[in-house]
């Protein structure tokens, strides 16, 4: 029976997804490496950062430390290196945060071996990384729509980056994509969360309601 079919009715907070994903049998090292993953815009850093505080301050990767302008998808070996190798022989991690205006890496930052490390970012679930993975959520918000509150964002100055991005992040989805094998939707709602199983039966139509 799925967790939306056994969690009490109620409004538990993201505590409850906290305890759950704490629960996890560790899946890098030490670490229960969870994904964080959707189209750029679709609100994956705010769910993550919320997420992090409920699990009590759990470390955040973001890859967009990781992807760089010439490689906006193409750093899978730099992630194996810098932070999963580590993770797995149950090492800090050590990596050199991107730096987008300056277009270069900057000094090394360490992340420690947590039980619970979030990795956010579009292509957190790729094929590479599901094997290290202990759980893998997708923010259920559709492309189109994700984007456009992406350029909202970033403003006019940012454009022509997301032209050339939208192109490359619906190209890498078509190549590697993340949602068939996610474990867990997560939908934005008004005052905080809904997350389901990602196959669920009929018989487990209600999805968990969560705030921050």
């Amino acid at each position: 029976m799925s967790q939306a079919a056994t969690e009490r009715p109620g409004r538990p907070g993201l505590g409850a997804l906290a305890a759950e994903l704490r629960a996890l049998a560790p899946s890098c090292g030490p670490v229960r490496l969870v994904a964080v993953d959707g189209h750029a815009g679709s609100g994956k850093s705010t769910f993550a950062a919320r997420l992090a505080e409920a699990l009590g301050g759990a470390p955040v990767l973001h890859l967009d430390d990781i992807a760089t302008h010439d490689e906006p998808f193409a750093w899978t070996g730099r992630l194996r290196a810098q932070v999963l190798d580590r993770f797995a022989r149950g090492e800090a991690a050590e990596y050199r945060p991107y730096d987008w205006g300056a277009r270069r890496f900057g000094p090394a930052r360490r992340l420690p071996p947590a039980p619970v490390v979030l990795v956010e970012g579009v292509g957190a679930g790729r094929r590479a990384l599901r094997p290290r993975l202990a759980r893998l959520m997708w923010m259920e918000r559709a492309a189109e729509e994700s984007w456009r509150r992406g350029r909202h964002r970033d403003g006019p100055a940012q454009s022509a980056f997301w032209d050339g991005w939208t192109v490359a992040e619906t190209r890498h989805f078509a190549h590697d994509p993340s949602l068939p094998f996610a474990d867990t939707l997560i939908r934005e709602c008004q005052g905080g969360y809904l997350w389901l199983p990602r196959h669920f039966s009929a018989a487990d139509s209600k999805p968990i309601r969560h705030t921050p």
